[in-house]
Parts: structure tokens; C-alpha cells; sequence
């Protein structure tokens, strides 16, 4: 199924002892950038989730953000510095002699000195964290591809909408090249008239300065190639998987056809219709870079 390459997904796990929530979303990007955000004790995990989460996206910028609470007593402890402790003392004592002064220093007031006594986070049971992480993050995924599989279908819609209006207008400039010629040919004829008045007409010469004019302006090849690409388009379109780079190189090829039939038009009307097809081409274009 087709994917756009916006999406969002949220998930959590809760119990008495911890908390851990996941959210994920992305906009466009040639490949997939995950950025990740997490506290510092789940890094170990890194390598783990971005392996998880290739399995459900291909392309796209996408941004994670997990946190973690843990609300047990013994996810803290308290260090002693035993080494620090020791330095304060000894220069504690250096001044009291340097100066003659009393050395008041107390249990209680050491402690409260930088460093001496810290929170440090207990390790965690990696295996355990593992389990209880990856439920969420299966969930987050999953609804992330929900939201760009449905995005995808509204995209798909809407290309396959402005595809049947590019074929529309290539049947109207096809419908149009030969009355350019025939216009062409009355219009040569109405002059050659004019110049030589009542002196016999050369048919043959009016006939191959028409075939001349046509060959230059003839857009036969360019027509069929567009119909071609609009109808490779359709079917590429069908596909499940890894379309985006096909449909971009598709509408470049497209574009370059609509600037052909655009510099070989001598006709007013085959001119507008040109330009409006680079106009629908580059919002399929846009369109396009949406899509995984």
C-alpha cells in the first residue's frame, strides 16, 4: 500500500513500578533519519530500536521521543566520596592551623559539601527494559504506518485525479496540431493569393512549405511519450512498496515532454495547454515527494 512519508504514532506502558511512553513523527527526507530522544539510561537500546523501526519505514525524517519513569525506591542510591571527603579535611585542617583557627567541622556539614555525598541512578535490568520497552515501541510504529497508510490514500486519489487531467490535456493538443497546419496552410494560401493575384498558384510549392511547417512543430513523439508516462504513472501507483524515486523520475521525464511541446508551439491555444500541463506536472512533483 502506498505510504505518505507525514505520520504519527504514540504508545505507552504503565505499571506500579514504571512508566515508559513513545511517540514518533516524520516529514519528508531523500532517507530515513531517525532522531532519537531518550533518557540517558536507554542509549544501550539505540542500536536495538532503529533496527525495530526500519521494519516499518523505508524514507522519511523521523523524530522519536521516548521517556521513562520509574517510580521504585531503589531506581536512586546515595554514593559517598570517601576521596573528596578527604580533601576538604585535609584543607580544612591546613587552615585552621595557617590562620589559628577553631576546626569546627561537623559529620553533618561535611556531607552537605559538592560531591561528597550524590543521587546516582541504579543500572537496570537490560533484558527486563528490553521487554517491557518494545511493546510500545511495536505499537507506536504500528500506528505511525496506519497514519501514513491513510495519508497515502488520499495522496494516491488526488494523483490519480490530476494523472486523467494531464491525459485530458494531451488528447486537446493532439486534437489541436492538425488544425494548426490546416490553419496554417488557408492562411498561406490567402497570402500567396494576395501577392500574385490572378498568377497561377503553385500547389506543390504550398504543399511542401506545409509539410515543413508541420515537421517543425509536429509534437507526435512528445504526445505519445507523455500518455506513455501518465500510464506508467497509473500503474507504478498500484505498487505496494519503495515508489517515491520511481514517480519522481517519472514526472522529470514528464516535465521535460511538456517543455518540448511548449518550444516547437507556434499556436496560441497548444502554447496555454503546454503550460498548464508544467503547471499540473510540478504539483505532481510536489505530491510525489510526499510519498515513501
Amino acid at each position: 500500500m502506498m505510504k505518505s512519508m507525514t505520520g504519527f504514532g504514540r504508545a505507552e506502558a504503565v505499571t506500579k513500578e514504571r512508566k515508559i511512553t513513545v511517540e514518533l513523527k516524520s516529514v519528508n527526507h531523500r532517507y530515513l533519519d531517525l532522531n532519537i530522544k531518550m533518557p540517558r539510561k536507554l542509549n544501550v537500546f539505540e542500536g536495538q530500536i532503529r533496527n525495530l523501526m526500519k521494519h516499518y519505514m523505508q524514507r522519511g525524517k523521523v523524530d522519536v521521543f521516548i521517556t521513562y519513569e520509574d517510580y521504585t525506591a531503589g531506581s536512586m542510591s546515595v554514593k559517598y566520596n570517601r576521596e573528596i571527603a578527604g580533601e576538604y579535611l585535609k584543607y580544612l585542617k591546613q587552615m585552621e592551623e595557617e590562620f589559628s583557627l577553631e576546626n569546627d567541622i561537623k559529620v553533618s556539614a561535611l556531607s552537605r559539601y559538592p560531591e561528597v555525598l550524590t543521587m546516582e541512578e541504579q543500572s537496570i535490568n537490560e533484558e527486563e527494559t528490553w521487554k517491557f520497552l518494545e511493546g510500545p515501541l511495536n505499537e507506536a510504529c504500528r500506528k505511525f504506518v496506519e497514519t501514513r497508510e491513510r495519508e497515502g490514500r488520499n495522496l494516491k486519489e488526488d494523483l490519480l485525479a490530476k494523472l486523467e487531467g494531464l491525459d485530458e490535456m494531451v488528447t486537446k493538443v493532439q486534437q489541436r496540431s492538425p488544425e494548426v497546419i490546416q490553419a496554417y496552410r488557408e492562411k498561406l494560401e490567402a497570402k500567396v493569393h494576395e501577392l500574385l493575384e490572378d498568377t497561377q498558384i503553385d500547389e506543390n510549392r504550398i504543399a511542401a512549405e506545409v509539410i515543413l511547417f508541420s515537421d517543425k512543430i509536429c509534437n507526435d513523439e512528445e504526445t505519445v511519450r507523455l500518455q506513455s508516462h501518465i500510464r506508467g504513472m497509473e500503474k507504478i501507483l498500484a505498487e505496494k512498496e519503495g515508489i517515491g524515486r520511481k514517480l519522481d523520475f517519472m514526472a522529470q521525464e514528464m516535465n521535460r515532454e511538456a517543455n518540448t511541446i511548449l518550444s516547437k508551439s507556434n499556436d496560441l491555444e497548444v502554447s496555454d495547454i503546454a503550460i498548464d500541463l508544467k503547471t499540473e506536472i510540478e504539483k505532481i512533483r510536489e505530491q510525489i515527494q510526499n510519498i515513501e
